[in-house]
């Protein structure tokens, strides 16, 4: 067998590995106690960095809101099975595994439409479950779907559902004919004003320029959202969980690069100041 044919084999193998939900590893002399539960290993979960959110990807939708149960995805018993955050593009669930415990009475929600990456969520939080399953915080509130946030937002979550939605370091589509797919556009941003309470905060953060001031220029120019102030954010925790806690932010720090960030307060629709 040649040495490529030996790599496929073994790179094979290694992925049926972590189909598993998750790997245990058993020492040689077995008990209940000495069982060791290890997270996922993000080099079996290959994928492209990006992927086209207006190619057919086959994803199921709930037909509407009131039929999207939030129970099958959530473990726990909480007052509320409604998700109140929502991380857009979540990537490898960082953040999400921060703000868990800092919100551990709101659901979580991260959305990734890549099928290897949402797989390797997935397999990550049921692992943060198992080891974590005798502390009084068991990150049951946080989860992922794979979907994609450019279609059918509303089919998942009622009218002002949310009061917190991140779009974290989300594809710049740097070419101008793929400006389009830019997770921030007007006709996108009343969607996501139609899913967010009034008060809540759309939360942005990416490190290129550019596309800051796309999302800023853009954000600016809706009716219904206004610019929090620096100062706000300097204070806020989502803010600064949201610096630190992303895999790409660690990256761009690592690289010395810069983040932008902007947040917007979603405002109260004209009628109901009348």
């Amino acid at each position: 067998m040649s040495n490529n044919s030996n790599k496929r084999r073994l790179y094979r193998d290694a992925k049926e590995e972590t189909r598993k939900q998750v790997k245990i590893e058993t020492p040689d002399t077995e008990t209940p106690s000495d069982l060791e539960i290890s997270l996922p290993k993000k080099r079996f979960y290959r994928q492209r960095a990006h992927s086209n959110p207006f190619s057919d990807h086959a994803l199921n939708y709930p037909i509407n809101s009131d039929s999207m149960d939030w129970k099958q995805l959530y473990p726990q018993n909480y007052p509320n099975y409604q998700v109140e955050i929502a991380d857009i593009g979540c990537g490898y669930g960082g953040l999400m595994i921060q703000l868990g415990p800092e919100f551990p009475n709101s659901l979580i929600l991260g959305m990734e439409i890549r099928q290897q990456v949402t797989q390797y969520v997935e397999d990550r939080i049921l692992a943060l479950r198992q080891m974590n399953k005798d502390k009084d915080y068991k990150y049951g509130n946080i989860q992922v779907l794979r979907g994609n946030s450019m279609k059918f937002l509303p089919n998942f979550f009622k009218r002002g559902q949310l009061s917190k939605m991140f779009f974290c370091f989300p594809d710049p589509h740097f070419k101008q004919r793929k400006h389009k797919a830019r997770i921030i556009t007007n006709t996108l941003l009343s969607e996501y004003a139609y899913i967010l309470k009034e008060g809540g905060v759309i939360y942005t953060i990416t490190d290129v320029e550019d596309l800051h001031l796309w999302m800023v220029k853009h954000l600016d120019s809706h009716p219904l959202f206004e610019r929090l102030s620096k100062e706000w954010e300097q204070q806020d925790k989502c803010v600064e969980i949201m610096y630190n806690s992303t895999e790409e932010g660690k990256k761009v720090e690592r690289n010395n690069g810069s983040k932008w960030i902007a947040c917007y307060k979603r405002l109260p629709n004209p009628d109901d100041t009348e």
